[in-house]
């Protein structure tokens, strides 16, 4: 039987700031702490690339906007170094510095070999997705967000591929159109990843929910939310999943104190047969430019809200069948279980994973 190809998904790269300036005197797998091994176990990472990379000096000003971001050039040794294969670039950061912080982005990526979508040189090419080969396997991704509506690309203007979050006939009719097209030629798996709502949201609305599901009910395999800097649970939905939001993963944000930022998920999905077979969650710890594997009582708890949280779809019976398994730095080994009860939760979490997920008891639906 020939082994899983395994794409890893994590939240936001920001690279600016502290992390940029940090790149003169750091080896690029620094950033990366010891959760390198894993990020390289994988076939492919995919994340969100939530800066420019440009030495441009020109900041947006065309509107008010409260952070700007810029990464120097030799970031790309930092994503090449943490196996990032792919990045999305449609997102509230990339024109922090005007069209040509975009555009020396573009060339950058391509030159160090990094697919990416999300943003171009006009609407066009913003709407257009990525397609690249791991192990055999042929991936496309559609890239939008719905936010910062100013950076949206025009037919002649560059920007971002800009959308509404709604389940209309013209876009989830676009979508679809995208699919049609990945599909016929090759595409095996196809991800939607999104940037999307406001940030430190804890839970997706009732209208997102609607929308993550109706594109998987049109073919997406992996839907890919970002955008609140924290975890948000994972549904099965017949053949796909959704990963509702990954949180951040490299950064020099500032932790909010009763709003955990630093707490965050490197997620490993096993596609066999080109299908999405299994999931997998590391646990990890974010500190000022580098991420590590969480340990301990953080463990537990990571583990403990990403359980909480994908129960809950579970329980409203729409979820199909998955294995959540949760991979922790002091306790690698797995111990399987049919069904856990929140109040048990903590003193298994770290050794646990969940068969039957779309079985669990109807008490959990209101946690």
């Amino acid at each position: 039987m020939n082994r899983p190809t395994i794409l890893g998904f994590v939240g936001d790269l920001m690279l600016g700031r502290g992390v940029s300036a940090a790149l003169p005197s750091s080896a690029p797998d620094s950033f990366w702490g010891d959760v390198l091994p894993i990020l390289h176990s994988a076939d492919a990472v995919l994340g969100n690339l939530e800066c420019p990379i440009t030495i441009q000096q020109t900041e947006w000003k065309r509107c008010w906007k409260a952070f700007r971001f810029r990464a120097d050039p030799h970031a790309v040794d930092v994503l090449r170094t943490g196996n990032i294969r792919f990045v999305t670039l449609a997102n509230n950061h990339i024109l922090d510095f005007e069209t040509n912080g975009l555009l020396d982005t573009l060339q950058h990526l391509q030159g160090a070999g990094i697919a990416h979508a999300g943003a171009g040189r006009d609407s066009l090419e913003a709407l257009r997705p990525a397609v690249f080969e791991v192990n055999g396997l042929r991936i496309g991704v559609i890239a939008m967000t719905d936010n910062m509506r100013e950076f949206a690309a025009r037919p002649d203007s560059a920007g971002t591929n800009f959308m509404r979050i709604r389940c209309d006939h013209m876009t989830l009719g676009l979508i679809a159109s995208e699919l049609a097209a990945l599909r016929k030629d090759g595409v095996q798996i196809v991800v939607l990843s999104a940037h999307w709502g406001c940030n430190l949201r804890p839970w997706p609305s009732y209208r997102f929910q609607a929308f993550a599901r109706a594109v998987v009910d049109l073919g997406v395999d992996v839907f890919h939310g970002h955008s609140a800097h924290l975890l948000h649970g994972i549904e099965r939905r017949g053949n796909g999943i959704i990963l509702y939001d990954t949180g951040d993963f490299l950064d020099d944000y500032w932790v909010f104190p009763f709003v955990r930022t630093d707490r965050s998920c490197l997620f490993l999905i096993d596609i066999v047969g080109g299908r999405v077979d299994r999931i997998r969650l590391v646990p990890v710890m974010l500190f000022p430019g580098r991420v590590q594997l969480a340990r301990g009582r953080h463990a537990q708890i990571i583990a403990a809200r990403m359980l909480r949280s994908s129960l809950a779809f579970a329980a409203a019976g729409d979820a199909g069948t998955v294995e959540l398994s949760f991979e922790c730095a002091h306790r690698p080994e797995v111990r399987r279980t049919t069904e856990v009860r929140l109040a048990d939760a903590e003193s298994c979490i770290p050794q646990m994973s969940i068969a039957d997920f779309g079985r669990m008891p109807r008490t959990l639906e209101q946690t």
